[in-house]
């Protein structure tokens, strides 16, 4: 079915049937937002805690296939906390269409984002939501872009999430998620945060100018691969808790306080073939100004094949200097700028990571975003 601008997409979601396709014409869309009540929490630590706020857009039981005419101009305005909530859809889809305008809940106890997926499997992908800023002066939280909840399963891919109230992506209790190809930027708390028992696979994303960059905590499980992380206030990169993190072939660059922190001694891991440069420029706020804070256990996280050059207070604490030990190197990346993070020709991390990974050109491995199996561009210097 074709929706035009002034049509009620409310009625359109609630009366639509399993499987239908909906192409949605340039316009904006103002949703009427009604009250939400959960039973189940999804970042409190007793879960089964009441929690109040506003749905604008509610998606429930049902795959439906959301398409936008464009993606800048077919705008649907949530005017609610959960902006599209997605509940129950088994294989639902939505592209091409930006999210926006979210009022945040009086509840801080609300997971308020532009788009809220619980128990069911939704892909998200080319969609733009921005400028979810609404905040209330007695709540902390403010509304995120893109949540995954209780039994969601998300594909997020060559979204845009940009300029909202929190977090950029978060999966809570039981989610997962594959995040591949994203711009997630100008926001509070973190670019990418994977809490409780939460897991999911984080590639080629850019994540810049939040708080925080990307996390892993409590019990979760994430494989952290070519993603930039850089220019945030505090950590790029931290596993804490109990979780585990696979990070190979990412920037972390000028990054606030340290680039990257193992937080507790329970998180473990492989960190590898990573650029860590010119960490450091703030006052130290949530972790010291370093490359990388061994605040656990050495053994229970492999450093090797990496780059740690010019962090502030230095690229080590915690664990002794892995310099020329491991693969490790400590020199200038010779970045051919600061926002894509390519290497010239000549640059130390080129043919540098670890042996065992291969290039796309079927060399051994650069370090950065760039190298690794896992990249989908060659750089410009081989």
């Amino acid at each position: 079915m074709v929706i035009n601008n002034g049509d009620n997409l409310d009625s359109v979601f609630s009366l639509a049937h399993h499987n239908d396709t909906i192409y949605i014409k340039n316009g904006t869309y103002t949703a009427i937002p009604e009250a939400y009540c959960e039973s189940v929490c999804g970042n409190c630590l007793e879960p089964f805690t009441e929690v109040n706020t506003t749905v604008g857009f509610f998606i429930k039981d049902k795959a439906l296939f959301i398409i936008g005419e464009n993606r800048d101009s077919t705008i649907l305005i949530t005017s609610a906390g959960y902006g599209v909530l997605f509940s129950g859809c088994n294989g639902a889809y939505l592209s091409n269409l930006t999210i926006t305008g979210g009022r945040r809940s009086a509840d801080g106890r609300a997971t308020d984002a532009g788009i809220v997926v619980k128990n069911g499997r939704v892909t998200i992908e080319n969609v733009v939501v921005r400028d979810n800023t609404d905040r209330i002066d007695t709540v902390v939280v403010g509304i995120g872009g893109i949540f995954g909840r209780e039994g969601g399963e998300l594909i997020i891919s060559n979204c845009i999430i940009t300029n909202n109230g929190w977090d950029g992506i978060a999966l809570y209790r039981g989610a997962s998620a594959y995040i591949a190809d994203n711009i997630i930027e100008k926001g509070r708390g973190a670019g990418i945060g994977i809490t409780w028992d939460a897991s999911a696979i984080i590639l080629r994303n850019f994540v810049s100018d939040y708080w925080k960059g990307i996390g892993s905590f409590g019990n979760s499980s994430v494989i952290v691969m070519n993603n930039a992380i850089y220019d945030n206030l505090g950590w790029g990169l931290i596993a804490t808790g109990n979780s585990y993190m696979k990070a190979i072939n990412n920037v972390i660059y000028h990054n606030g306080n340290c680039g990257f922190a193992v937080w507790e001694s329970t998180a473990t891991g492989i960190f590898s073939n990573n650029i860590v440069a010119g960490n450091g420029w703030k006052e130290e706020w949530v972790c010291p100004c370093v490359g990388i804070w061994m605040n656990g256990i050495p053994e229970n996280f492999a450093i090797r094949f990496n780059n740690f050059w010019n962090n502030k207070a230095g690229n080590y604490l915690g664990m002794s200097d892995r310099t020329n030990v491991d693969g490790n190197i400590s020199a200038n990346p010779v970045f051919t700028d600061d926002t894509k993070f390519r290497l010239k020709a000549g640059s130390p991390c080129i043919d540098a990571g670890d042996t065992l990974l291969i290039d796309l050109d079927n060399t051994r491995s650069d370090m950065g975003i760039y190298g690794g199996p896992m990249a989908r561009i060659q750089t410009q210097h081989k």
